[in-house]
């Protein structure tokens, strides 16, 4: 060994039950909850496009990032699962140990400012669990193997959990991870040629359903690095495989939900000397995918209101549609 590496086995894990939580199940919003009020006028276009997407079959994919979940909206998420207007959910690795530990335990998200002064940061034994159900995922992807353990192992607050209803539903659930960026990688027990095979066999899922996007709609729920990366890499693969077969992945409707500005024309890439250049979501989804024949929408806003009132919006056009 040329250089020395950490010695996990040293590290000093403490079970769930005595970190403090900011979230609770009880700040996942019910259905009926009064959200906080929103409107957006390319809100009921999206929707309408949405709802036509899945009448004619088509692919509604959907890329996140943990504070959809952090934010109480784990409810809405299934419940677009359930009606069908989601066909493949894609989220980074911290959307699973917020979804675990809420199906776990009831509650999630601790302090890092005060557990980093001590060293405990991260090192919750429960956590942990999620590693020895990758481990153990054999040929399956990420997100099922946590989603299936999730649904099967009757943990109490398993309805709140996003993986176990894509699971129960048969909506692919796939997880795209960095190796370091996530709590359990600190833990003796993870893998990380088990968990990278299985979140690449997630990806390649993935690409499989973006080869088919052509006439569908592709959404980023405020994931500014995971979302757009993954979403470019799997979409150059399936144009390449689909060009080859003389057809085409253009005629797409993509939207990004998030909280920067991009100004008056996010249709319309900005300068290199522009902050807002270096902003993945906006050159990636907003410009540079639909350049040939799509349409992008960009819905600013918390996510706290406007998931909710694009969820809104989504009934109201399938009503209009029926």
């Amino acid at each position: 060994m040329r250089h020395p590496r950490f010695d996990r086995s040293q590290l000093h894990l403490r079970p769930l039950a005595e970190r403090e939580h900011t979230m609770s199940a009880d700040d996942v919003l019910p259905l009926e909850a009064a959200a906080p009020p929103f409107s957006h006028p390319d809100l009921p276009k999206l929707a309408s496009r949405i709802v036509a997407a899945r009448q004619e079959g088509r692919e509604v994919i959907v890329l996140m990032g943990a504070h959809v979940i952090k934010q109480g909206l784990s409810r809405f998420v299934i419940d677009l699962m359930e009606r069908g207007f989601i066909t493949c959910l894609g989220m980074n690795g911290a959307c699973v140990i917020h979804d675990y530990e809420l199906a776990r335990i009831g509650s999630t998200t601790e302090s890092v400012a005060r557990y980093i002064r001590t060293g405990e940061f991260g090192l919750w034994r429960e956590t942990g669990e999620i590693n020895e159900i990758v481990n153990a995922a054999g040929d399956r992807g990420f997100g099922d193997a946590v989603g299936e353990a999730v649904a099967s192992r009757g943990l109490p607050y398993a309805e709140l959990s996003i993986l176990a209803a894509a699971h129960q539903r048969g909506v692919p659930a796939t997880v795209h991870i960095g190796i370091g960026y996530d709590i359990i990688h600190e833990h003796p027990n993870f893998d990380a040629a088990k968990a990278a095979a299985a979140s690449y066999r997630d990806f390649l899922t993935f690409a499989e359903r973006i080869r088919h996007l052509e006439g569908g709609v592709f959404l980023c729920l405020g994931s500014a690095v995971m979302g757009p990366e993954v979403y470019l890499k799997a979409l150059a693969m399936a144009r390449n495989v689909e060009r080859q077969a003389g057809r085409e992945i253009k005629h797409i409707t993509t939207a990004v939900f998030d909280l920067l500005d991009l100004g008056p024309d996010p249709h319309s890439e900005a300068p290199k000397s522009d902050p807002r250049y270096y902003f993945r979501p906006y050159k990636t989804i907003l410009v540079r995918t639909v350049a040939d024949g799509g349409e992008s929408f960009y819905i600013r806003g918390d996510m706290k209101a406007s998931v909710p009132a694009l969820w809104r919006q989504l009934l109201a056009a399938e009503k209009e549609k029926e």
